[in-house]
């Protein structure tokens, strides 16, 4: 009778298995639950790098409007400080970035164009580093460099931690220009 009994259950649970195992209805949820990972991880990721190559291209153009005013005197003749300069950057930045202190305006006069020093101001752990920066805009016909950053915070910090270039999980997002002002002036 044991061995009976035991026949009849062993097919059984052959037979549900094999129901089991033939089964389709589901497939489709187990097939996205192993894909949604990467899937959304690449999702992400790439709204992450449209985020940063829009805020780089408000940001040049930001630089590029706050160095006319420079390039054609209007600063100077104004009397523009740092203060004053980095606000008319802001003015520019269609109100996508804050202007905290995630923003870093430099302004050098320069002795010839190859004298340009637009090399990073991280240093070697990812920490920014503004203590050469200054506000020189110079006189007519002087050769200048803007150079502006912005600690951009990551909307994805831990997906597109790959994409952090600063010790603070941020990525620096800089734009730089080199002109020689217009003959301004008297």
């Amino acid at each position: 009778m044991r061995s009976l009994n035991a026949g009849i259950l062993t097919s059984r649970l052959q037979r549900r298995f094999s129901e089991w195992a033939t089964e389709r209805r589901g497939t489709t949820a187990v097939e996205f639950a192993l894909i949604a990972a990467p899937f959304f991880f690449i999702i992400f990721g790439l709204l992450e790098i449209c985020l940063i190559f829009i805020m780089s291209t408000v940001l040049e153009n930001a630089v590029s409007d706050s160095a006319r005013e420079i390039r054609t005197g209007q600063a100077q003749e104004a009397g523009f400080s740092m203060v004053e300069y980095r606000k008319s950057v802001c003015d520019s930045l269609f109100g996508l970035m804050g202007c905290d202190s995630n923003l870093h305006v430099d302004v050098k006069r320069l002795d010839s164009f190859s004298a340009a020093n637009l090399t990073s101001p991280l240093d070697s752990d990812g920490n920014f580093d503004d203590g050469d920066f200054d506000f020189q805009p110079g006189s007519a016909n002087d050769i200048v460099a803007v150079r502006v950053y912005y600690e951009w915070s990551l909307v994805t910090p831990i997906l597109s931690a790959p994409l952090a270039n600063m010790a603070n999980g941020k990525h620096l997002i800089q734009a730089a220009t080199v002109f020689r002002n217009e003959p301004f002036g008297d």
